[in-house]
């Protein structure tokens, strides 16, 4: 058995809640170590980019929908 196939996978559940912790600026150490032995770096920098992309959409969005309000 391989170094490799020893250590546990890091699902896309838990990658994007890390993603969203990252987001907001809390993280338990444990998800931390935990991320930054098992995950990879571009699975982390996707769900990152994804995250941040969804969360200047969403502003966007609520944006245009109050200036709608406004009149």
């Amino acid at each position: 058995m391989s170094e490799h196939d020893s250590k546990p996978r890091v699902g896309f559940f838990s990658i994007m809640k890390s993603a969203l912790s990252a987001l907001i600026g809390v993280q338990k150490d444990a998800n931390r170590v935990r991320d930054f032995e098992s995950g990879k770096f571009w699975h982390f920098f996707l769900a990152g980019f994804i995250v941040v992309v969804l969360f200047m959409l969403t502003m966007w969005l609520w944006v245009q929908a109050m200036l709608k309000s406004a009149g």
